[in-house]
């Protein structure tokens, strides 16, 4: 990172956790400088797992800027910023070395680690340095001490779990990509998480008592955007409902709202704490299974080794070409090959080097063939190839077109193919009569290449 756009990147960090913390402390009752909502740790862990490390001077002006602004001297807001850093830091260590770092969002596991070393570990350490530095300054009691440690531990520990992830998911995912009719979806869901979370934090259509315990309502709405969206709309809705519940409960509204307004927002940010790891969490579980599912499908329509369609494939992409031969009345090829000399190869110089041979072959299918036409292999040896739209000359150029590419590849052992080919419909209209057709016209060059062999040896020998 260049030197000016560094400073740049501090310069900002720290006026965006001025701006974040000054808000958050808007809200603080126990203590001025504690509150229990507090989205700068979110936005320093971030940050250090998205930046690095070396930007922490922007996140150490921020905090004490926020601090000396509101109260303490400059020794105890020194303090105080130190912690913060020393928090976002340790916490973006703990997430690096056994969280995967910011590829935590991705996996089930990572998020319950992140959890606990970010929300749980982490955290505790500006809680301490933080109340500490307040009393030791003479700016807070010790009588209440754990008091506002409690409050200060949870405030960082909800920003974290729900302003860090968000942001890392909206940076590794920047676009919406949407299609109308999930544009349109999104839009229902989020009007309706809005007007239930004003039914259960802000009393909305309920008359006169407006505490009711409600608060179970937001949850399918949240999962609605974990299962249809994904992890980062759900860590949006998450953001949605918490912004709205602490309006609400700010107001003294819904079922958070008790006696006093500190007790109201640790009750609430414990709440949404548990609230974005579980949805959080069942949208990466969610994802995970979509992105295994769609794995299992590649994987069975194709080859490992190779990385072609296997014999399943073939079916599926003859068959598919038949009936659009039989709408348009255009022809297609089917081309078999055999890779010669496999089995002497794998004798002569190992398994490992037989397997590279098939790849060989692969790679010249892939290289040198159309984007229409399906390559695969099918078994042992044999591969095939499907020319959509091709007559017979045009199936012949391509079979010399590989024949020509693979002799050419300088890599030992050398190798060559043997070809079939079979036109639909000429030499049939099912996979089985085509097949059957290109089996022999590969048996018949196959034979050729033998005899060839043959003659060149005899050549030789009488020379």
């Amino acid at each position: 990172m260049k030197q000016s756009r560094k400073l740049a990147v501090i310069a900002g960090l720290a006026a965006l956790y001025f701006l974040a913390g000054k808000l958050g402390l808007q809200l603080a009752s126990v203590h001025p400088s504690a509150t229990a909502v507090w989205p700068p740790t979110g936005i320093t862990l971030a940050a250090f797992l998205v930046l690095g490390y070396d930007v922490w001077p922007g996140i150490f002006l921020g905090a004490f800027l926020v601090n000396i602004t509101t109260a303490g001297s400059v020794p105890v807001c020194l303090a105080i910023a130190a912690g913060n850093t020393l928090e976002g830091l340790a916490g973006a260590y703990l997430v690096n070395q056994r969280a995967s770092g910011r590829e935590f969002i991705n996996r089930t596991q990572g998020i319950l680690k992140f959890a606990v070393l970010a929300g749980v570990v982490s955290t505790a350490i500006s809680a301490t340095i933080g109340v500490m530095s307040l009393s030791l300054g003479g700016y807070a009691s010790w009588a209440s001490f754990w008091p506002i440690s409690g409050t200060w531990w949870l405030g960082d520990a909800a920003g974290n779990l729900v302003v860090a992830p968000l942001i890392l998911l909206w940076i590794s995912q920047p676009s919406l990509n949407w299609r109308w009719t999930q544009l349109l979806e999104a839009s229902v869901l989020l009007v309706s998480l809005m007007v239930v979370g004003m039914m259960v934090f802000g009393g909305l259509f309920l008359a006169g008592e407006k505490n009711y315990p409600l608060e179970y309502l937001c949850i399918p709405f949240l999962m609605w955007a974990g299962f249809r969206f994904g992890p980062r709309e759900a860590a949006t809705a998450t953001l949605i409902l918490s912004g709205t519940a602490i309006w609400g409960t700010f107001h003294d509204l819904g079922p958070f709202a008790v006696e006093t307004r500190n007790e109201s927002f640790f009750l609430l940010q414990a709440f949404i704490a548990v609230v974005a790891v579980m949805t959080l969490s069942l949208a990466v579980l969610f994802a995970e299974h979509q992105r295994a599912e769609a794995q299992a499908q590649v994987l069975a329509v194709s080859d490992p080794l190779t990385g072609l369609g296997n014999y399943r494939k073939l079916i599926e992409t003859v068959e598919q070409e038949i009936r659009r031969s039989d709408r348009t009345a255009r022809p297609f090829a089917l081309l078999l090959m055999d890779l010669d000399g496999l089995k002497q190869i794998n004798d002569t110089y190992g398994h490992q080097t037989g397997s590279r041979a098939l790849c060989r072959l692969a790679q010249v299918l892939r290289t040198h063939c159309r984007n229409i036409d399906t390559a695969v292999r099918h078994g042992g040896d044999e591969f095939a190839l499907i020319i959509p739209e091709a007559d017979e000359q045009a199936a012949r150029q391509v079979a010399h077109r590989i024949t020509v590419r693979l002799s050419e590849d300088s890599e030992a052992p050398p190798l060559s193919v043997s070809i079939g080919a079979a036109m639909s419909p000429r030499d049939g209209e099912t996979l089985e009569l085509l097949l059957r057709s290109a089996d022999r016209a590969l048996y018949e060059d196959k034979h050729s290449h033998h005899r060839h062999a043959l003659g060149s040896d005899a050549q030789r020998q009488k020379n």
